[in-house]
């Protein structure tokens, strides 16, 4: 059903021509970053971000910030102090931060366009891939987009595709006609999660992992005002699922997140208890593991495990903050670690 009052409604933002900029660094800079391009299909550009490309986590830095359509600022910082339980922390963290996080998260980085092409259609083997980045606010091919109020229009756009190879005709064809763009105002950029520039572009997701949480809690979306979040970055395994276990595990156990919202207290308190992913009865293993007992079927895995591990909210009406959940930096290095 679609919100009477959408979060959105009325906003002329334009999350592809906020990307564009980014975009030209990307290709720009394509060399430094170990990143490539070609193009395919009458001019789509396609972007090798760890395919046959090296990548690197500055490319997938700037990745981030293309799929959060410019609203935002995706970093890397270190982190010099012992963790919990004497732990020492983990070197490398993703800082992400936004002044519009509902536009920003849910109207272009989330991971909502399913894209699918049977062995029949693709002349080979089947192709499925769930596109994230601005271009999906051209689409509006999701139910969010009503419940949001937003459409995107633009002649230029920008997807990303976290797949090992180039999209086959079939779903470039897709593509163009939902996004109503020319062969060369489409770039599709492809970042295998088993990529430097893969995981630390999923990592960077935290923020928009806390988004769709509180959106699936019924929180009003127009309510949040900003948000910043925190992950650490973990080395990419060469197994995919291993390598996106990993990427699911930096959010679920070592996310922080915090949001700035307005209105009641009794709703921003309510949303910082019932937010981080403590509250799933999958939490506690690794999420590998989990994905696995589950046959590799997300949808047998408990929706509430989808979230950060430790969330603070404040409520600008009334100037109080709340907090909820915990990180466990000792489960992630007993995961990502190995004995010296």
């Amino acid at each position: 059903m679609t919100d009477p009052n959408p979060a959105l409604a009325g906003c002329r933002i334009s999350v592809n021509a906020g990307a564009g900029p980014l975009v030209k660094r990307l290709l720009d800079e394509a060399d430094t970053l170990g990143v490539s391009s070609s193009l395919h299909h009458g001019g789509v550009c396609i972007v090798d971000a760890g395919v046959a490309a090296r990548g690197s986590v500055a490319a997938g830095l700037i990745v981030g910030e293309i799929c959060l359509g410019g609203l935002g600022s995706v970093a890397l910082r270190g982190e010099g102090a012992s963790g919990p339980s004497g732990w020492p922390s983990w070197p490398s963290w993703v800082d992400v931060h936004s002044a519009q996080p509902v536009l920003a998260c849910l109207g272009s980085q989330y991971a909502g366009w399913s894209l699918a092409a049977s062995k029949e259609e693709t002349g080979g083997k089947k192709f499925f891939a769930l596109g994230s980045g601005p271009a999906r606010a051209l689409a509006g091919k999701e139910a969010l987009f009503g419940e949001l109020g937003y459409r995107d229009a633009s002649a230029t756009g920008v997807l990303v595709l976290e797949v090992d190879r180039v999209p086959p005709p079939v779903i470039l064809d897709k593509l163009l006609r939902h996004c109503g763009l020319q062969p060369a105002g489409l770039t599709v950029i492809l970042t295998p999660t088993t990529s430097l520039a893969g995981t630390t572009q999923v990592v960077a997701r935290v923020l928009e992992v806390a988004l769709h949480k509180a959106h699936e809690l019924g929180f009003a979306l127009g309510d949040i005002v900003g948000g910043r979040g925190t992950a650490p970055l973990p080395s990419p395994s060469p197994d995919g699922v291993q390598a996106m276990g990993r990427t699911n595990d930096a959010i679920l156990y070592g996310g922080r997140v915090h949001l700035t919202v307005k209105g009641g207290d009794d709703a921003a308190r309510a949303l910082a208890q019932r937010l981080p992913s403590c509250h799933s009865r999958d939490y506690g293993r690794s999420f590998a593991e989990i994905f696995r007992e589950a046959e590799y079927d997300f949808y047998k895995i408990d929706g509430a495990l989808f979230a950060p591990a430790e969330v603070w909210v404040s409520n600008l009406d009334s100037g109080r903050t709340w907090h909820g959940g915990a990180t466990d930096m000792a489960l992630l290095q007993s995961l990502w670690m190995e004995a010296a």
